[in-house]
């Protein structure tokens, strides 16, 4: 079936093999990493609502836990709860650059085979029939449309991962700056009662 497995096809099979094997773990571990209960566990967001946020515990397993913890333990000043927050948000994105790289380089690699095979096909015209061997013929024009085959069913889903990865960042950013913005409320309002 994949009968331009040849030499120069497993210069690209490799590291077309290396970039899905990448986007398929950066996917995956994002997803496990990103689950509600990790950034902002039920309870917590329904302390937020009524207010009660800063009676809790942080939690260090959690992204809200450990704003939290760093609340009680630090008393920052507004801008400092902040910055910490954004420091905990950019570690939501962890490894997405990888998927970036990923859905670039995979169609590259495949209209790299594709340059590859064109040539290949090419090289085989014999100079004085004008015709090309017909074996080398054939394995040229699989590399080529092979490479090209691989290199698109790598990068699509890839893209389709890293856009719904990024989405979700984005809204539990959201999230996450609107539940900071409530513990600073709520912390200037007990103040204001003090």
């Amino acid at each position: 079936m994949l009968s331009f497995l040849t030499d120069i096809g497993l210069t690209f099979l490799i590291p077309l093999g290396l970039c899905s094997v990448l986007a398929v773990f950066i996917i995956v571990e994002r997803l496990i990493a990103l689950r509600s209960s990790r950034i902002l566990p039920k309870d917590l967001v329904d302390s937020f609502v009524t207010g009660d946020v800063l009676e809790l515990e942080g939690d260090p397993h959690s992204v809200g836990g450990r704003i939290l913890f760093f609340y009680k333990l630090n008393a920052p000043d507004p801008e400092a709860l902040k910055a910490f927050a954004a420091l905990e948000i950019a570690r939501l994105e962890r490894g997405m650059f990888i998927l970036d790289i990923v859905v670039g380089a995979a169609p590259l690699l495949g209209l790299l085979g594709t340059v590859a095979g064109l040539i290949n096909v090419f090289q085989g015209i014999d100079p004085n029939s004008g015709l090309p061997d017909p074996s080398q013929f054939v394995q040229g024009i699989a590399l080529a449309l092979g490479t090209t085959m691989l290199g698109l069913s790598i990068a699509i889903p890839a893209l389709v991962g890293n856009s719904y990865l990024t989405r979700r960042v984005d809204m539990l950013s959201a999230q996450i700056n609107v539940g900071v913005e409530r513990m600073i409320d709520i912390a200037k309002s007990k103040l204001a009662k003090a």
